[in-house]
């Protein structure tokens, strides 16, 4: 099959590279000639595990092809995927302009039948909105070509994106048309031999699918942040009570880790554009109020263990840092716990020497060179003559360190520990003092 897919973010690129490698020809449109150049020439403007050999290899084969000419990708492919960002607007709303506009550009350019897919995480009602769009485009040619639109939400997670389009879960799919049924049916065809995942639904259900899912992810992570406060407070265990509740099978244990908060460029922006659909509807959504409040203050929890224990006024101290992203397995820093524990430390005047294996230029490119800011080479160089270490994002290099090499280059042997990775007895007897979330730490 012939499909054009417009953007090349994370969803973009991973939804047009993983379509080629099936024996797909997919055109892939951006309207940034730097990202496009970037493509062509065999890299990837994004960090993302397994992606830059999947798109060389496809490239290479002639299945995959970058353009900036949206002329050139209307044409090419009978499916047509929007997947543009819809970055939240000033009112946590997602803004949609990317997403009508993209829709505009095929109505101006379509000569034949066109499936035009929403691939953006979009709020209830933008498929709608798409095809108005396309119909007032193609009034103003005075043509009429026959289109369709459908949902396509996608449920990818940074960091093992490609695993999880090959080897879907599940696949859901919008739409009131039969065609459009049958064209992603045999698109996804590849995805599911050993058994049928795709999900048929209506339009509007399918784009609150993908909305209901972030929410309720973020919610099981804020239940459990804010539960690890409390446990701390009466002397209990988080992690034992992960264990507890976690076997129970109508719970299970995926997103009960206690930590510092959650990030990314999906759980804020759609928890954020959820309670703004609620609130446009009338219906408050009073549970994820709660959930973006205890979010918000669970950023601050580790440079508040740190201060209890250190003070406030901070000037002359420099603490070390591990990871920035907000998680591991990716680059992306967007709302990420480690730009809030920054930005609190150099306000007390402090300093943080900081290392991440995959974050470094994304943290240089927001906050360019100061003097309050070093990037290492490496976690122990992080270290070296640090008051402290504050552990923010679990990468593996993180779980298993020299424990006597770490002690020996802190000035203090002090830990603060937002994910964590360590036991607290095993800590305490090698000499550390150690802040967990929601464990004993004396």
């Amino acid at each position: 099959m012939k499909i054009t897919v417009i953007g090349t973010g994370y969803v973009g690129l991973v939804t047009g590279t993983c379509l080629a490698e099936v024996g797909n020809e997919v055109l892939c449109l951006d309207v940034d000639p730097t990202k496009i150049e970037i493509l062509k020439s065999g890299g990837i403007p994004i960090y993302e595990p397994g992606l830059e050999d999947m798109v060389k290899r496809n490239v290479a084969a002639g299945r995959l092809h970058f353009t900036t000419d949206i002329e050139e990708s209307v044409a090419f492919g009978q499916i047509q995927f929007i997947a543009v960002g819809t970055p939240p607007d000033e009112d946590g709303s997602a803004d949609l302009q990317y997403v009508v506009a993209a829709a505009r550009n095929i109505g101006r350019h379509m000569d034949g039948y066109k499936l035009v897919v929403d691939k953006s995480t979009v709020p209830v009602g933008t498929a709608d909105k798409v095809r108005a769009a396309l119909q007032d485009e193609l009034n103003k040619r005075g043509v009429a070509i026959e289109f369709n639109v459908a949902s396509n939400p996608e449920f990818l997670k940074e960091g093992a994106a490609v695993d999880d389009f090959m080897k879907p879960d599940r696949i859901v799919i919008g739409t009131d048309s039969d065609r459009a049924t049958q064209l992603l049916r045999q698109l996804y065809a590849p995805f599911q031999r050993n058994h049928d995942r795709l999900t048929v639904m209506d339009v509007r259900s399918a784009e609150l699918t993908k909305y209901a899912a972030n929410a309720m992810l973020a919610t099981r992570i804020s239940f459990m942040n804010e539960l690890a406060v409390l446990a701390e407070k009466l002397g209990a265990d988080i992690e034992q009570v992960r264990h507890g509740i976690g076997s129970d099978p109508r719970i299970g244990y995926h997103f009960l880790y206690a930590g510092c908060g959650y990030g990314g460029s999906c759980f804020p922006k759609d928890v954020q554009a959820l309670r703004r659909t609620g609130q446009e509807n009338g219906i408050p959504l009073r549970v994820l109020d709660a959930v973006e409040e205890a979010n918000e203050s669970q950023k601050h929890i580790l440079v508040n263990k740190l201060t209890a224990r250190l003070g406030k006024d901070l000037r002359g101290k420099r603490f070390a840092m591990w990871g920035l992203a907000f998680k591991p397995n990716t680059d992306d820093m967007r709302e990420a716990p480690s730009r809030t524990m920054l930005e609190a430390l150099w306000a007390m005047g402090a300093s943080v020497s900081a290392y991440d294996p995959a974050a470094m230029e994304e943290t240089r490119r927001i906050y360019g060179e100061r003097a309050d800011l070093l990037l290492v080479d490496s976690p122990m160089d992080a270290l070296k003559g640090a008051d402290a270490l504050l552990i923010v994002t679990e990468w593996k290099v993180f779980r298993s360190p020299n424990f006597d090499t770490m002690k020996s280059l802190l000035k203090i042997p002090l830990v603060f520990d937002g994910r964590n990775l360590y036991e607290p007895q095993a800590m305490r007897e090698m000499g550390f003092d150690y802040f967990p979330i929601g464990r004993p730490s004396i």
